[in-house]
């Protein structure tokens, strides 16, 4: 199946360059150069996957992702022509899966947009065994006390309501999941999640975070194990 990329930035040249790198990599490409006109390509139909500038005149790409996550829960990765660590917590902390600085390597952009479409089809892969060995027809459930998730929707529940994760955090909590009570490295986790080589392990630990603030009272069931990582208490579901 052909994925749709929307690549997002007030510069033409890097539009059409990376552009250019997908189209090869057999992706469908749609452009805009600005946040409102990335907005409506949202809007105008299916977008799998995000690649956003940040520095961009009028509406920032800080603002256009806030908006994209009222929303969606397409996976976006942030373009900056900042690199210091701040500034990459903020961009995670609003809601993007990845980050990339400029000058960037436009092969190391498109191997992280691959590996995330690898990791999101070997789950389905994964799921659709675990659901045929397992647990016959119908949707595969993970709860545990007050929260589920559901591997066929990507959806989650707290205390029965509808909890609004990015595609990575939930990815992590699944991966905590089917690891209770183990600890698990920031390595393990990035690994897993987005399975390639690339990328900051400081991702990981920005991701918990907003996950722990999305879980409000429940969020200690996520342990910080220090100087090693992290481990789900399922105890900490409790209602």
């Amino acid at each position: 199946m052909t994925r749709t990329i929307l690549v997002v930035d007030d510069d033409r040249d890097i539009v059409r360059l990376i552009a250019d790198g997908l189209k090869y990599e057999q992706f469908e490409v749609r452009c805009a150069c600005t946040g409102p006109e990335a907005l409506e390509e949202m809007r105008s139909g299916a977008v799998d996957f995000v690649v956003l500038d940040i520095m961009m005149p009028g509406m920032d790409g800080l603002e256009v992702c806030r908006l994209i996550r009222e929303q969606y829960s397409t996976p976006l990765l942030f373009l900056s022509a900042r690199d210091r660590e701040m500034d990459k917590i903020i961009g995670l902390e609003i809601g993007a899966d990845d980050y990339m600085t400029k000058p960037f390597s436009v092969h190391e952009l498109t191997s992280r947009v691959k590996a995330h479409f690898r990791r999101t089809e070997r789950l389905h892969r994964e799921w659709e065994s675990r659901q045929e060995e397992a647990h016959g027809p119908g949707p595969l459930l993970r709860a545990k006390g007050a929260l589920e998730l559901n591997e066929a929707t990507y959806e989650a529940r707290l205390q029965g309501g509808k909890l609004d994760l990015s595609t990575k955090e939930f990815q992590i909590l699944l991966y905590l999941f089917d690891h209770p009570n183990q600890v698990l490295t920031r390595e393990q986790i990035y690994a897993s999640v987005w399975g390639d080589e690339y990328g900051d392990m400081n991702t990981v630990t920005v991701h918990i975070k907003n996950i722990r603030k999305k879980l409000g009272a429940f969020s200690e069931c996520i342990r910080t194990v220090w100087g090693v990582g992290y481990k789900l208490a399922p105890e900490g579901l409790r209602p």
